[in-house]
């Protein structure tokens, strides 16, 4: 870039010069949501909608500037934050924020990438539908950051990841062309799907602007059970009962360790945490009925029972109205935020086989454990679809019992290695819902085929020849 007036000023031809920010405290755009990375942007871009992203990136293209898209910022592995060269565009999508509209006889519901999940949730149930997309940021991520990541969250046993529930995007390419392609048609076999390029891509082929998604009828009721489980073993068993008894019904099912409870109770003591004291792992099972609330609470009770009499479930209690089960949802949402209360700490996205997640967490625990004296294990999550948060603290005494951040110094990169090897042998994933973003990238060609790595370079080069679009995330750079 040879003039860096002229490009600013062509910038704020673009959306006005009150939305291109270059002084003053970035650091909402340039900081993490972690707080483990703060770059420098040459400016945070800010379009009010898809024409001014389209002049934005057509401006980046003329002067080979790269972007930076970001939503919410709340993603967990640097994939949204610029670097600390100065040199790079934040274009932040937030006013990008309308519903544009919901198709009631085709259950859809068109909205730009800017929209804050939680509102979209709210919308949606005030037209009388679910949107069941949910997770713990939901009220500071944006729908743009979701697709851009293919979030998953707690209703993915029944629903899916973001890719599932959306069937058209519309999207400005590498070179500032719109792609209008927000159909919500749920049959379109021509040709390749453009759609499936860009969820999951983290901003490194275009940015996505606005997305038609799935709608779903309001359940008639919803229940939740909290239950105390013998081992993982007998966690997975629940499951497979919970499936034959619920069918569809099933939507969410969270697996907790006991240590990952005992941070809740130690560091939010007004929680009442059932279980954690005696049980090695608690299950939050969740059963929405299209019928009555008798019928589901009625079904719900022989699951547990029949899981009790094959010895799957110890003790269990079943919220009897909507704020005792936000109460023990609010318990599991709470073990990355009691986590961080603890100290700085090494987080994993992992996803196994459903079936081999017993003996995955049996030899990685092993491991660790004789790798570092006392290392603790923050083990949760998405049980029901695979996906385990399984973390590690530093030991509570000794060398790093008060220096986390000294602990991810020396141990970060050789207890990736011991876990993402563990996963490479139990047919798993380094990256089940949170990305690749930077944390990852350089990982990423260990633990993923050429063939795939070379298909995935093509389609880089050929969407974006410039290499302009978030460049160095999900794919380093060679």
């Amino acid at each position: 870039m040879n003039d860096r007036h002229a490009f600013l000023d062509s910038l704020r031809a673009a959306v006005g010069a009150p939305h291109v920010l270059t002084e003053g405290d970035l650091s909402a755009w340039e900081q993490d949501w972690r707080k483990r990375v703060h770059g420098k942007a040459l400016a945070v871009v800010r379009p009010g909608n898809t024409a001014e992203v389209a002049a934005v990136v057509k401006a980046c293209a003329a002067a080979g500037v790269s972007l930076v898209p970001q939503g919410g910022n709340t993603g967990l592995v640097v994939g949204s934050t610029p670097d600390t060269s100065g040199t790079q565009v934040v274009l932040s999508l937030t006013r990008l924020s309308a519903v544009r509209a919901i198709d009631s006889a085709n259950l859809t519901i068109t909205m730009e990438a800017g929209c804050i999940l939680q509102s979209v949730q709210e919308q949606a149930e005030k037209a009388g539908f679910l949107f069941p997309l949910s997770l713990a940021a939901e009220g500071s991520c944006t729908i743009g950051g979701n697709l851009g990541t293919n979030a998953g969250g707690t209703q993915v046993v029944r629903y899916g990841n973001a890719r599932e529930l959306c069937l058209g995007l519309e999207v400005v390419n590498a070179q500032g062309e719109v792609w209008h392609g927000l159909t919500g048609l749920r049959k379109d076999n021509t040709g390749y799907d453009l759609r499936d390029l860009f969820i999951g891509s983290e901003g490194t082929l275009g940015v996505i602007t606005a997305a038609t998604m799935k709608l779903y009828p309001l359940p008639a009721a919803t229940l939740t059970a909290f239950a105390a489980v013998p081992s993982l073993a007998q966690a997975v068993a629940l499951l497979g009962l919970a499936h034959r008894h619920l069918g569809a019904g099933l939507t969410g099912f969270e697996v907790m360790g006991q240590f990952a409870l005992g941070l809740v109770a130690r560091h939010y003591p007004q929680m009442r945490v059932p279980f954690y004291e005696t049980a090695p792992y608690c299950v939050l099972l969740e059963n929405s009925d299209s019928e009555s609330e008798a019928h589901a609470r009625e079904r719900f009770e022989a699951l547990l029972e029949t899981a009790m009499e094959h010895g799957c479930v110890a003790d269990a209690v079943v919220a009897e109205n909507l704020t005792q089960a936000h109460q023990l949802w609010h318990i599991r949402e709470s073990i990355p935020l009691a986590q961080a209360e603890e100290g700085l700490n090494i987080k994993h996205d992992i996803s196994i086989p459903v079936s081999r997640i017993p003996a995955f967490c049996e030899a990685t625990d092993a491991l660790l454990q004789r790798e570092i004296l006392g290392v603790r294990l923050v083990n949760f999550g998405h049980l029901g679809d695979g996906n385990l948060h399984y973390n590690v603290q530093a030991p509570a005494t000794g060398d790093y019992a008060n220096d986390g951040a000294g602990f991810l110094r020396e141990w970060e990169d050789r207890i990736n290695t011991l876990v993402y090897d563990s996963v490479k042998v139990f047919d798993g994933s380094i990256s089940a819902e949170h990305g690749v973003g930077d944390l990852k990238a350089a990982k990423l060609s260990d633990y993923k085929s050429p063939v795939a790595l070379h298909m995935m370079r093509a389609i880089k080069q050929a969407l974006d020849p410039q290499n302009i679009m978030n460049p160095g995330r999900v794919l380093a750079a060679r």
